[in-house]
């Protein structure tokens, strides 16, 4: 997850939602790396966890993981829940959980759920602080680079009236 980390801060540096992802196959090699490219490619389906596991099946030339495991920075949403549960992905771990929109625990769980036709192993909290931590700094000088104009100072108030 350290390692996971130091990739989604290079890329949270180049403007991308700093998270990454990995899939180690049944052995533990790292077969499919990925990191957020929605801004980069402009696609929205582009987060780390389908990056990484585009690259795992190229590899391994199957779409089928059952006795892989994914390794995430945080909690995956509901289309990369689902996107792993249709990869029939054997285990997932992840750092940070995401209550709001987080699929495997968070505001619902996809790999639980009765209608999953397969159920995989979820660990969450794996170096959550860090990988929490990591997430709200990045989104929080986001808000400030917003807030300020490109001179670096503060913006003017609106003229009343």
């Amino acid at each position: 997850m350290g390692r996971l980390l130091r990739r989604a801060e290079r890329v949270g540096e180049a403007g991308e939602i700093p998270v990454a992802a990995v899939v180690l196959d049944e052995r533990g090699r790292a077969i499919g790396w990925g990191s957020n490219r929605r801004e980069r490619d402009q696609q929205p389906l582009a987060h780390a966890e389908l990056v990484a596991l585009q690259q795992a099946a190229r590899l391994r030339q199957d779409w089928r993981f059952n006795g892989c495991t994914l390794l995430v920075t945080l909690e995956p949403c509901p289309m990369c829940a689902g996107a792993l549960v249709q990869a029939r992905m054997g285990r997932v771990v992840f750092g940070a959980a995401d209550p709001k929109r987080g699929a495997l625990g968070g505001c619902l769980n996809l790999a639980a759920d009765a209608s999953a036709h397969h159920h995989m192993v979820v660990t969450g909290g794996v170096l959550s602080e860090a990988c929490g931590a990591q997430l709200e700094g990045w989104f929080r000088r986001r808000r400030r680079q917003r807030r300020e104009p490109p001179s670096g100072r503060p913006a003017a108030p609106a003229p009343a009236g």
